[in-house]
């Protein structure tokens, strides 16, 4: 597979959340690799999670926008602020 992404990837294995709305219960989820521009989230069921929410990893709360989704895996790109 070739590796198209401007920025490696260092696989990782780290809780994280997804953040649907402000008062929808976090959605748990495993972080298997991240970089400055995305990561990979691993889900149990990705029913429910929108191409558009924020994700918290070591804390730390970033927006981002689904790339591509698979069974149990999302891929995501962070979104720059505004």
């Amino acid at each position: 597979m070739d590796e198209r992404r401007r920025f490696p990837r260092m696989r990782v294995l780290k809780s994280g959340k997804i953040n649907v709305a402000e008062k929808a219960p976090a959605i748990l989820c495993t972080v298997r690799n991240v970089s400055v521009t995305g990561a990979c989230l691993q889900i149990d069921n990705h029913y429910g999670v929108p191409n558009d929410f924020a994700v918290t990893i070591d804390g730390v709360q970033r927006p981002c926008h689904v790339m591509w989704r698979s069974e149990v895996r999302i891929g995501v790109t962070f979104k720059q602020a505004a």
